[in-house]
């Protein structure tokens, strides 16, 4: 099942976040992403404000390569780096996996070199999503 919004593509897998995590960081690491930030929504909103809610991390991917030619192209593209995932539970023992399109948020910059770029970044993040798709991942 694909899950999508004019700024995110995904999917929802029968699995809880446990279990998701690793082979999302594997997916993202064959495309040659790394995770360099996590934010625990549900344990921060728990500890500010004693709300409880189901599990929900956003992931910040980087592609080195990818983020060195953005950069290099607008120094200030930094602003909307790294690329984010968000894993949720919004039923126990579902996960939707959601990534901001890089199309979309890149192309705020309105900086025409950033668009093969941000493209290669889709592309690569796109098949993230389809490993994880994938039957026996």
């Amino acid at each position: 099942m694909t899950a999508t919004t004019r700024y995110t593509f995904g999917t929802t897998v029968a699995d809880p976040i446990d279990k998701v995590r690793p082979r999302v960081e594997a997916a993202l690491r064959t495309e040659g992403f790394g995770v360099l930030t996590e934010i625990d929504v549900a344990a921060t909103l728990k500890a500010k404000l004693g709300v409880e809610r189901p599990p929900y991390l956003i992931l910040g991917a980087c592609n080195p390569t990818l983020a060195h030619a953005a950069l290099e192209a607008d120094p200030s593209i930094g602003a909307l780096l790294p690329c984010n995932v968000v894993l949720r539970e919004d039923e126990p023992g579902i996960t939707a996996i959601e990534v901001l399109d890089p199309v979309v948020a890149l192309s705020i910059a309105g900086e025409p070199s950033i668009a093969p770029i941000a493209s290669e970044a889709r592309e690569r993040l796109s098949r993230v999503v389809a490993a994880i798709e994938a039957p026996g991942t």
